[in-house]
């Protein structure tokens, strides 16, 4: 290939990149839709919603067609997006950042946070952890891309160390894969989340397995879509709808605890009442910020923390947050149920 060729692909590159980028700022300057227009489907991937939706009643206040999908989790949500047959998920803080680093453009749209960390780690038989100092010299189980993944670099940032102080031991964070490695000192430590803290210290408590708080902030939840159905004006306008009804289910789960574990937890997780009464007390209440800012704070943190440890190239968080969106929770909260 001659060296004119190689530098017309870069340049045509360079201009399609910001091209798209210019497009993508314009769009989310663009006024919202006050109505979504007739016709306007939506699938959306956030199984958790669905139900508080279809259990509260809300369900009925839906103005456009949805389709549900069985899709959680960043990994999951990322594929979905790429082959276009998703419109907006559910995840933590950390799948928008690495979308975005994995050259699939999205924004957050919607964020809520609960008062009390939801993870503790699970430690070992015989590990000696009792402090994050400790962590020193530890294989850690560490899922990159994943909520998971980052505490265990926050925690090694709080204690003063880096990834290259200890072992990271890349595992998948599903099911009981963490507290079986755990059991099998296959690693010392693990971020253990919902029933797993409980199951683990039950089957492995009189064994010598421990926990260990850690005091930070680990609860992030957001809704999140493409770039390209963002810039779709009435796609836009039904997720502004969604977000709204979103905020408003978080607000009816809160409020109804009880239904929530028999209707939930129990009738579609089929786990035990002993189980959703502890995932209730553990997590708490969450809440839906009206105002992003210390939220983008505490994101860039993020970003810059996972490019310094994973050398990624950092950027500024407002490549992801679509701020149209920031207001919509909170202000349906403020109409009431």
């Amino acid at each position: 290939m001659t060296l004119a060729k190689t530098f017309n692909i870069a340049l045509f590159s360079l201009l399609g990149f910001c091209a798209m980028h210019n497009s993508a700022a314009a769009q989310a300057d663009a006024p919202l839709l006050a109505k979504v227009p007739p016709g306007t489907v939506l699938t959306i991937g956030d199984p958790v919603t669905q139900k508080a939706l279809e259990v509260s009643g809300l369900d009925k206040e839906l103005t456009f067609e949805v389709k549900w999908a069985n899709i959680s989790g960043g990994p999951q949500t990322s594929e979905a997006f790429r082959a276009h047959a998703l419109d907006v998920g559910s995840v933590a803080e950390i799948p928008s950042i690495f979308a975005n680093w994995n050259n699939l453009p999205v924004r957050n749209i919607a964020y809520r946070e609960r008062r009390d960390p939801i993870y503790r780690f699970g430690i070992a038989p015989g590990a000696g952890v009792k402090t994050l100092a400790d962590f020193r010299g530890k294989r850690i189980a560490f899922s990159p891309g994943q909520a998971q993944g980052t505490l265990v670099l926050r925690a090694l940032h709080a204690a003063g160390l880096k990834s290259s102080d200890v072992t990271l031991v890349e595992l998948p964070s599903t099911g009981d894969v963490y507290p079986k490695a755990l059991a099998s000192k296959q690693v010392d430590i693990a971020p253990l989340g919902t029933v797993y803290i409980r199951r683990y210290i039950t089957q492995y408590g009189p064994d010598g397995a421990t926990l260990l708080e850690h005091g930070l902030r680990d609860d992030p939840g957001h809704l999140y879509a493409p770039q390209w159905v963002l810039d779709d004006p009435a796609k836009a306008a039904a997720l502004a709808e969604f977000v709204g009804l979103w905020a408003r289910a978080t607000e009816w789960v809160n409020r109804n605890p009880d239904l929530w574990i028999k209707e939930y937890y129990v009738g579609q997780q089929g786990l035990s009442q002993e189980d959703g009464e502890y995932l209730v007390k553990m997590t708490g209440e969450q809440i839906v910020p009206a105002d992003w800012s210390d939220v983008k704070k505490r994101h860039q943190e993020t970003i810059n923390l996972l490019a310094d440890e994973l050398g990624y190239k950092p950027f500024d968080v407002e490549q992801i947050f679509d701020n149209r969106f920031e207001k919509l929770g909170a202000a349906a909260l403020a109409k009431g149920l």
